[in-house]
């Protein structure tokens, strides 16, 4: 049998029990909530303007005139987009490029697809994704959005290189990882070994602007 002071004892013990079990789930629920939020950009306003800036990728290398990514993109969407895409281009010419490009066209939002010659020419991993966080802050800086289109490493099996999504995590961009690399992998999709043709830009488009669209808060 168990005395008053024992039985205070117990009841004062699972209280104390109960009230750290139900801080605990609050705190994991806070987590959880936290985990699943998804990164945001502002809603675009009417007659916003969007840079998509990059590499060939962006230009349309392998397409018809009017058959790129960015020109199916403001068919999508009714918004004009301009292609800021140079072939060739390294993350870091990229960098240097950018602040002429937004401080001409003023864009509400920019779509960030670079890094793919870098890739090719065997840089860093931590020497891209350097360059790709100093683009985004410097997007930002100019009071635009941005959102990240991921590319492939090189192998038998085609994913957007890790350090992409690493990066979109860090700053907080969203973030199309699978749709260049899934291009890449059909045949039907490709001009060449790295290019898409007019059915993969096509294709690229609708990705991106089903993102932009799903990231509007």
């Amino acid at each position: 049998m168990v005395e008053r002071g024992g039985m205070d004892f117990l009841h004062t013990r699972f209280r104390r029990r109960g009230f750290v079990a139900v801080v605990l789930s609050i705190a994991g629920l806070v987590f959880l909530a936290g985990c699943g939020r998804k990164a945001s950009i502002g809603r675009l306003s009417e007659g916003a303007v969007v840079v998509a800036f990059g590499d060939s990728l962006t230009r349309g290398t392998g397409a018809a005139e009017g058959a790129d990514y960015p020109s199916v993109l403001a068919r999508l969407s009714g918004l004009e987009v301009v292609n800021a895409g140079v072939p060739g281009e390294r993350a870091a010419e990229g960098l240097r490029r950018l602040s002429s490009v937004l401080e001409r066209h003023q864009p509400q939002l920019v779509i960030l697809c670079h890094g793919g010659n870098d890739i090719l020419a065997s840089a860093s991993d931590e020497a891209i994704a350097a360059e790709l966080g100093r683009m985004i802050e410097t997007i930002r800086e100019a009071g635009a959005d941005v959102v990240l289109i991921g590319v492939p490493k090189r192998g038998l099996v085609l994913r957007s290189a890790a350090f992409y999504a690493e990066v979109a995590e860090r700053f907080g961009v969203p973030y199309e990882e699978d749709v260049v690399a899934d291009v890449l992998s059909t045949a039907s999709l490709k001009s060449d070994y790295v290019h898409p043709n007019e059915k993969g830009y096509a294709m690229i488009a609708d990705a991106v602007w089903k993102l932009v669209r799903g990231s509007q808060r």
